[in-house]
């Protein structure tokens, strides 16, 4: 199941992906934790990188030609773009399998399996939006055959920035982190009027409440997609301090909050159907918009029709 965390920058997006993850890994549930922000520190947030491992952002090209496996319909991996689909030949790829992208790029972190899409860096200042390093980002969930009880937690780029790629339509739950303030909502309100026009559902998670007050606002502002929230946590702080580890000092009403969360995702159902519907709909919206002009190709001509991922796909 992928799961998303979103939100304004400083709300406790990314203090709650890394909460969230060891969560789920301290249950023994298998996780995989990706670092989708320009600000790369969901690797801290976790405790600490145990095992480093290169960045997904620069390594694109070898991506592509693994992904591209022998699908005829993409003539070489230069002919991928970020949102090339899946097709009959693709290779697809298990969660934590042992195949070249895994093995060469998760690294660990808190005890979590972490992938990172890499830093903006010095040498891409002028010359390159970071929608190309979360490109790997997209081109991996596209080409992932996830499946109940199996996680992937995507600390996503903060505010509504995180809609300037169909990225955002690859997840079953999307979490959206919102303070008890106006400025804390108004990234809720971009990220409904937006998500809604694909039918996809934002689970708002209340954070850094400090009293009814709060969360009477939140009540009030966000209505039924308020899901839970958490309190102020001092253990929190600790934590980020370097002077406790985050989960054995939460407070219990944080800790209920967590599971709260995973049953949530528990109880939302695959949809392949719809997942892939989204990718197509977006591939063929790059291809319109610049890839067929920029490639001087047909990338249109590789969506492969009635082809949808899924269990099925392993046969």
């Amino acid at each position: 199941m992928r799961v998303a965390f979103v939100g304004k920058g400083g709300s406790g997006k990314t203090t709650l992906s890394a909460l969230f993850s060891r969560h789920l890994a301290r249950s023994g549930a298998p996780v995989l934790a990706i670092d989708g922000d320009i600000n790369q520190h969901l690797a801290e947030a976790l405790g600490g990188a145990e095992e480093s491992a290169p960045p997904l952002g620069a390594h694109v090209a070898e991506i592509k030609t693994l992904l591209r496996g022998d699908n005829p319909r993409i003539p070489s991996p230069e002919a991928m773009i970020k949102t090339t689909p899946p097709g009959r030949g693709s290779r697809l790829l298990r969660p934590l399998g042992d195949d070249a992208l895994h093995t060469r790029h998760v690294g660990r972190a808190g005890g979590v399996p972490l992938m990172v899409t890499g830093e903006f860096d010095e040498s891409d200042l002028g010359v390159a939006c970071y929608h190309s390093k979360l490109g790997a980002v997209e081109l991996y969930l596209g080409h992932l055959l996830d499946g109940p009880g199996e996680y992937v937690v995507v600390d996503m780029t903060a505010g509504a920035d995180a809609f300037a790629s169909g990225l955002f339509t690859r997840f079953d739950v999307t979490f959206l982190v919102a303070e008890p303030t106006r400025k804390g909502v108004s990234v809720y309100r971009q990220y409904r009027d937006h998500a809604e026009q694909f039918g996809i559902r934002i689970a708002v998670v209340g954070n850094k409440v400090t009293g009814e007050d709060d969360l009477l606002f939140l009540k009030e502002q966000v209505g039924d997609d308020l899901l839970t929230h958490l309190v102020h946590s001092p253990g929190i702080r600790a934590a980020e301090q370097g002077r406790a580890d985050a989960l054995t000092s939460l407070e219990p009403h944080n800790l209920h909050a967590l599971r709260i969360l995973r049953e949530t995702v528990d109880s939302h159902p695959r949809d392949w159907d719809r997942l892939h519907r989204h990718a197509v709909e977006f591939h063929l919206r790059n291809v319109h918009a610049w890839a067929d002009a920029r490639t001087g190709g047909d990338l249109a001509a590789q969506v492969d029709p009635d082809y949808v991922p899924g269990s099925a796909a392993l046969l």
